[in-house]
Parts: C-alpha cells; sequence; structure tokens
C-alpha cells in the first residue's frame, strides 16, 4: 500500500486558490465537450471542402465519441494509479496536438483518424477531471464544484453550435471550418501551463498491477455495441455487425465477472464492484446513458437539417442555437438549488420539458412555417436540458466516496459518451434513411423517437434516489 500523495487542498487552503483550480479543469471540460458538438455547424462545410460521404460524416462525429467511450474508465484508473494531474496534463496534450491534426487533415480519412486520437486525449482528461473535484473538494464545496462542471459541461454543448457558425463566419486567417480545431490549441496550452501551479496531485492509496484484461474486455464489449450501430448501416448490416452486437451481452458479463474476481482477491479492479452493486449509482448510470442518448443526436440533426434542408449558412444556424442556449442557462443556474430541494423531480420534469419541447419542434416542422417557428421549441429544449445536465452529474456523483471516485467518475462519463455513439447511430438510421423523402421528413421522424426516449428517462428517474447526499 502506497499512501495518498495530494497537495494542500485548495478547500481548505486561503485565498482563490480552490476557485483557480476549479478553473483549470473547467478549461479542460469546456473543450472536449465543445469539440463534440462543434463539428455540428461545420459539417456541410467539412463535406464540402473534403468531399466526405454520409458516412465520414457520421464517423467524424461518432469516432470522437467512440474512441472516448471505450477509453473513458480506462482514463480513471490510469489517473487513480499513477496521479489524476498527470493524467489530465498527458490527456490535455494528446487533445491539442489532435487538435492540430485535425485542422490540418487534407482527407476524410486523416480527419476521421484524428478525431478518434481526439477521443484518446478526451478520455484521459475527462474521468480525471471529475476526480479531482471528488478528491480536493468536500461537503458544500464539491456540491458547488460538481455543479459548476455540470453548467459548463451543458454551456459547452449547447454554445458549440454558435461558437463554431462564428469562427466559420469570420473565417480567420482563411482557414474556415479548420478555425474551430485550431481554437482548442491556445486554450489547451494555457490550461497546461497553469495546471501544475494550480491543480493539486492525487492518486489512489493502493498501488497494484494494472487491470490489463479489464481494459481488454470493456474495451471489446464497448466497440462491439457502437462500431456495428455506426457502421452496419453504411454496409447494409451485414452478418458481422449482428455478430459484434451479440458478442457484447457475454463480453459485459465477462467484465463484469473479472472485476468481481479481481476484487475478491484484493486487487485492484478497473472498475470498482461497488458502481454496479450501488442502487442508486447503478440507477443514475442508466438514467445517464438514456440521456445522452438523444441530447447528441438532435445537435447532430438540427445542425444538419437548418443547413442543408432550410438552406441556412453556418452563421444563421449556429445563430438558432442560440435559442436552445438561452433556454439552457434561464434553467441551469437554478438546477442546482433545485435538485438539493426537490431530488430527482428536477430530472424528471426537466425530461418531459425537452420531450414537450421536440414534440413542439414536430408540429413547427410539419406546419412548413418559417425557422422561427423552430425557435419556442429550441428555448424549451434549452430549458428542459438545463434541468437534466448537472442534476443528472451531481445526483451520481454525490452517491461516491473518495475510494470510488475514479470508477464513478469513468463510469459517469463512459454512459454519457456511450449514449453519444448509440444516439448518433441510431437516430442517423432514421434520419438518413427518410433523407430520400426531404430533410423535413428526416428531422420530424428523428424528434419524435427523441421525444419518446425523454419520456422514458421521465420514467427512469423513478428509479433514481430521491434526495442528493451532501458529503
Amino acid at each position: 500500500m502506497t499512501a495518498t500523495r495530494t497537495l494542500p487542498s485548495p478547500v481548505q487552503s486561503a485565498g482563490g486558490q480552490s476557485w483557480s483550480a476549479l478553473a483549470v479543469l473547467m478549461i479542460g471540460t469546456f473543450m472536449f465537450v465543445l469539440d463534440f458538438f462543434i463539428v455540428n455547424v461545420a459539417l456541410p462545410s467539412i463535406q464540402q471542402g473534403l468531399g466526405a460521404g454520409e458516412g465520414a460524416i457520421e464517423w467524424i462525429v461518432a469516432g470522437y465519441a467512440i474512441s472516448t467511450a471505450v477509453l473513458l474508465v480506462t482514463g480513471g484508473r490510469l489517473g487513480d494509479k499513477f496521479g489524476r494531474r498527470r493524467m489530465f496534463a498527458i490527456g490535455m496534450t494528446v487533445f491539442v496536438l489532435t487538435s492540430a491534426a485535425c485542422a490540418l487533415a487534407p482527407d476524410p480519412a486523416v480527419l476521421v483518424a484524428a478525431r478518434i486520437l481526439q477521443g484518446v486525449g478526451a478520455a484521459l482528461m475527462a474521468p480525471n477531471i471529475l476526480s479531482i473535484l471528488g478528491v480536493v473538494y468536500s461537503g458544500p464545496a464539491r456540491v458547488r464544484a460538481i455543479s459548476v462542471y455540470g453548467m459548463v459541461m451543458g454551456l459547452a454543448a449547447v454554445s458549440g453550435q454558435l461558437i463554431g457558425g462564428i469562427l466559420i463566419r469570420t473565417d480567420l486567417a482563411g482557414l474556415g471550418w479548420r478555425a474551430i480545431f485550431w481554437i482548442n490549441v491556445p486554450l489547451g496550452v494555457a490550461a497546461l501551463l497553469a495546471c501544475p501551479r494550480l491543480v493539486p496531485e492525487s492518486r489512489a492509496g493502493q498501488d497494484s498491477r494494472f487491470d490489463l484484461a479489464g481494459v481488454a474486455l470493456i474495451t471489446a464489449c464497448l466497440v462491439a455495441v457502437v462500431l456495428p450501430l455506426v457502421d452496419g448501416r453504411q454496409e447494409g448490416w451485414p452478418a458481422w455487425s449482428w455478430i459484434a452486437l451479440a458478442s457484447s451481452v457475454p463480453l459485459a458479463i465477462a467484465f463484469l465477472a473479472h472485476q468481481r474476481r479481481t476484487a475478491g482477491r484484493g486487487g485492484v479492479p478497473l472498475l470498482n464492484p461497488r458502481v454496479f452493486s450501488s442502487w442508486p449509482l447503478r440507477a443514475g448510470l442508466i438514467t445517464q446513458t438514456a440521456f445522452w442518448c438523444q441530447q447528441a443526436a438532435s445537435y447532430l440533426v438540427l445542425g444538419l437539417y437548418l443547413q442543408q434542408g432550410r438552406g441556412l449558412s453556418p452563421l444563421t444556424a449556429g445563430a438558432v442555437f442560440a435559442f436552445l442556449a438561452a433556454g439552457y442557462l434561464i434553467t441551469s443556474f437554478q438546477a442546482p438549488a433545485l435538485t438539493v430541494r426537490f431530488g430527482r423531480n428536477v430530472i424528471a420534469a426537466g425530461a418531459v420539458l425537452a420531450a414537450a419541447a421536440d414534440g413542439t419542434l414536430y408540429l413547427a416542422t410539419v406546419h412548413g412555417g418559417t425557422v422561427a417557428w423552430l425557435f419556442p421549441g429550441l428555448v424549451l429544449l434549452g430549458a428542459g436540458q438545463g434541468l437534466c445536465i448537472t442534476p443528472l452529474t451531481t445526483t451520481v456523483l454525490s452517491h461516491a466516496d473518495p475510494a470510488t471516485a475514479g470508477s464513478v467518475s469513468g463510469a459517469l462519463s463512459t454512459a454519457q459518451q456511450v449514449g453519444n455513439s448509440i444516439g448518433v447511430a441510431v437516430t442517423g438510421v432514421l434520419f438518413f434513411g427518410a433523407l430520400g423523402h426531404g430533410y423535413g421528413l428526416a428531422f420530424e421522424r428523428s424528434v419524435f423517437q427523441m421525444g419518446v426516449l425523454l419520456l422514458l428517462v421521465a420514467a427512469l428517474t423513478r428509479l433514481m434516489p430521491g434526495r442528493q447526499r451532501v458529503a
């Protein structure tokens, strides 16, 4: 056993050090979330500039999510073993370098490959951000820090399209869509320079062999789920796609059994079995996955519908997304306090509100009016998401203890990215499958499906604990 090495806690120190550390971590949070969503408004420009087909377009979005999803748990465990600040910094370095590679990509294949590697950097950053927050902050300070994390994550998601539209419209130095990747470089370098001085180092209190078998099993399981969902439609659902999906079940069972055996022998498993033995954590992860299945997909199809179906420019399409961002800001700042008071009911209300918003968008599209008909639905959608994103994060993490911080944060982030990947793939089947009948019908079917999914999220919240626990 080796003792945890932690610098003096910013929470307990004088001055503004605590919130300086939080600011560095939030730069990383904003960047890795933003890069999932900012590409949506740039996809038509990328498609035209690089000659990318439908398959490449889906892979530009889903490739990032897949590599992030399959390595998030591993990233969290690496941070537990070798140092969370160290893994955050390594992840940020990879993210910055691969962002530059994306910006320089000469063809779709290189861009997809760079996006997959960019997801590796995100997978090293994301779970360690949550782990650092869970270890460094305690009590009310932890609640505030995690609430800020949730708000920054949601703000990055809803503002990505507007930021992307502005960057493409201004055409900085003639870069066009490539500017959406170059923007990560100065932000990442600034975070890397500040990280050693402002972010304390910490690691788990146990030192043992790294669970390579666990890494192999969880990676194989997640690839078996998301790869056929993304590629299967493009290839006409060949036999390999069904075999891969079927194999994910025994792989998941084998992974969980291996984790229990490792823990039973006194080893340190990749994912602590206590994450799944705790009902509040298990219910929260299920709800998190279901929610994010519609989150990323809704932005993807809306971005394509506005530009390809309505003929809007990237900037104008991004401005339309500002209505969604406005709704999000209205509710997200109140969501933490509401969650302490009303618990899971806040998430349920947000999901129902977002489902109603999808219904409004469906009716506006069927009516065939101007783009302005979408504005009320987008404000409602953002407001509903603002009531879901932060409360989901804080509710799940409030039931974790420092011993499982890495596993829980990795599992939580994995649930988000797996949901993103599955959502993009499944909604992509509906959206691209209906394009032969026009973008309007494709968008109608997509928002109807996502509205139904949000009602399922509302129902799943009844399985979650009624009140948030403050550690």
